[in-house]
Formats: structure tokens, sequence, C-alpha cells
């Protein structure tokens, strides 16, 4: 599995022949990647604020996941058709991935004038084989935390039974976790690879990545912190 970061929380998630492209917003400072390089076959996304959905009608070609509420939305203002519009706890099949959506600790109004609700955030765990609840040691997992808060859900259910490998948490604080809570987040979770994401896009969510990294050694964790430079990969295996 192939991940890539292009900045705030947007993902590059490939695996075998299927490419997963995650909150597309490529307005951002970490990033020299023009969309319309990307050809992604899914896209998903955590929730409709405009720096997480604002690229969608750059892959209007691709299948889009979401809250029922905001692909509806993605229908109506973006021109996009193909759509699953799924919630909270279910897993979809998309090609060689299988995707659960999981919750996040977040707001979600959608940009209408109006205060829409674009349903409950979200979070993903992508992996390569279907969760159950023997482990599989062979499996993959990648956990795309989204927008969201420190919640128990992630030491009592994401951990223990999604069992995801790595982890992106954003850790920008002000509109999401900050580097401490992120760090018990990564600990609670008791992943091999950590990410951080959603930091220095805007002034109030600027923080030294090195809080982070400190705050993950203070946690006791043994996974590995790695803060990517913007469009830069990591295999995980």
């Amino acid at each position: 599995m192939e991940l890539t970061w292009h900045g705030h929380s947007t993902w590059h998630v490939s695996m075998d022949d299927t490419d997963l492209l995650v909150d597309p917003f490529f307005d951002n400072p970490y990033t020299d990647t023009d969309p319309e390089e990307l050809d992604p076959d899914h896209v998903l996304l955590t929730h409709g604020h405009a720096d997480h959905i604002a690229d969608c009608d750059r892959f209007r070609d691709a299948h889009f996941v979401g809250t029922p509420e905001l692909t509806g939305y993605l229908t109506d203002e973006y021109g996009v058709d193909d759509t699953t519009g799924m919630n909270l706890g279910g897993t979809v099949e998309l090609d060689d991935a299988f995707v659960t959506m999981v919750r996040a600790d977040h707001s979600n109004g959608l940009d209408t004038g109006y205060g829409a609700s674009g349903g409950m955030p979200a979070g993903y765990v992508v992996s390569d084989k279907r969760p159950t609840q023997e482990s599989d040691p062979d499996s993959t997992t990648f956990y795309h935390a989204g927008d969201t808060s420190l919640m128990s859900e992630m030491r009592d259910v994401i951990g223990p039974f999604l069992e995801p490998d790595a982890v992106a948490v954003p850790c920008g604080d002000y509109f999401t976790m900050g580097p401490t809570q992120a760090a018990i987040a990564v600990d609670w979770l008791d992943v091999d690879h950590a990410f951080p994401m959603h930091y220095d896009t805007f002034p109030p969510i600027e923080i030294e990545t090195d809080d982070f990294v400190r705050e993950v050694k203070a946690t006791g964790s043994d996974a590995e912190v790695h803060v990517l430079e913007g469009d830069e990969s990591f295999t995980l295996e």
C-alpha cells in the first residue's frame, strides 16, 4: 500500500490496481501537484467543509463515497453522478480495497448559505482485507482519522477491532486535536506508523511538528512518526 500526502488532509492511497483519493484540497502550501495529473478510481470524503471537498469537481469521472447528505450535495452542486452514500460503521468493497467509515468528532456544515448539514463527520479505515473479529497479521490497514478530537472510540473500537497499522491524525489544534491529544490517539490505536496532517495550512493551525514527535514518544508508544514532505510517499507493508 502506497500512501502519498498532498498536504492538509489530502491523501492518495494506492493498493494493487486501485487508487483512492481522500479529501481533495490542493490549495495548500504543501503540494505542487496539479489535480489534473491524478486519476483516482474512488474519492473518499470525510466531511463537507471547503478545505476537504474544494477540488471535487476535478474528479467528476471518479466514484465518490461519503454520507448520503454529502454525496447528495456533490450531485447537486458539483455535478458528480457516481456516488455511494454510506454511514458510520459500514464497510464497502472498492475494487481491491475494503473501506470502513468510522466516527469522527467534528462539525459538518455545508457552504450553502443555509447552514445545511453534511451528516455525521467521519474517518476511514482502508484495508486490503475485509475486517472481521479474527485478527489477520497479513492484512495492511491505513486509518485516515478525518477532522476529529480525541475520542475513546479510537481506544475501544478502531484500534482493537479494525487494527490499523498506520494512522494519519490531524494535529494542527484549534479546529481539531493538537499535538498532545493526537499523540494520545496514536498510543491508543497501537499503530506502527503515524503521520501528522491538517496543520500549517492556515495561521490558526500552524504548529511545530517536533512537538507531535515528542508527545508521541512521551506516551510510551512504539509508533514511528513520519513527518512527510508535501507530495511525499510512504510504502506501508
